[in-house]
């Protein structure tokens, strides 16, 4: 049983990625290069959204080419990276969008996400959040972890 409850009435998800679609793990090659591992699970509830008519908006504070990737295959909206106070954006997707509380929601799992979180009435974050995350008023957390199918979890509550 997920640890998460939502309407019908989403329209749109709005996420963070580390942390939330990864495991916050970053792998440093010889090279310099940064990469992450994904969860194929969470990378098909991007494609069960989609094809339910539910939009995936991604607000990062890094930019890197695992978004890149999902945001193409995925043909994702709006993908907004290198973005460390997240609120404006946040509040220009829902103007763009014409979204009511009650058609969004927000998942995050770090500080830059907190006032995102504290504006919208449906917010997620994942059980290895940072705890001043999990102490946001209202927040439900996903029995899965950050990386390991928590994304998938928020899919198939929605989608089922």
């Amino acid at each position: 049983m997920s640890g998460i409850n939502l309407p019908k009435t989403i329209k749109m998800v709005i996420t963070d990625f580390d942390g939330v679609v990864t495991d916050n793990s970053v792998y440093i090659g010889d090279d310099g290069i940064m990469t992450r591992k994904l969860n194929f699970k969470d990378i098909v509830g991007f494609f069960m959204l989609k094809r339910h008519g539910i939009d995936v908006a991604i607000i990062s504070g890094e930019k890197n080419s695992a978004i890149e990737t999902i945001a193409k295959n995925c043909e994702l909206k709006e993908v907004h990276q290198r973005i460390w106070t997240k609120i404006d954006t946040l509040k220009e997707i829902i103007d763009k969008y014409n979204l009511s509380q009650e058609e969004y929601l927000y998942i995050g799992d770090d500080v830059n996400d907190i006032e995102c979180l504290n504006y919208a009435k449906y917010k997620i974050t994942v059980p290895n959040a940072v705890k001043k995350v999990k102490d946001v008023e209202n927040i439900m957390i996903t029995k899965e972890y950050g990386g390991n199918g928590a994304f998938r979890e928020v899919a198939d509550c929605l989608t089922n």
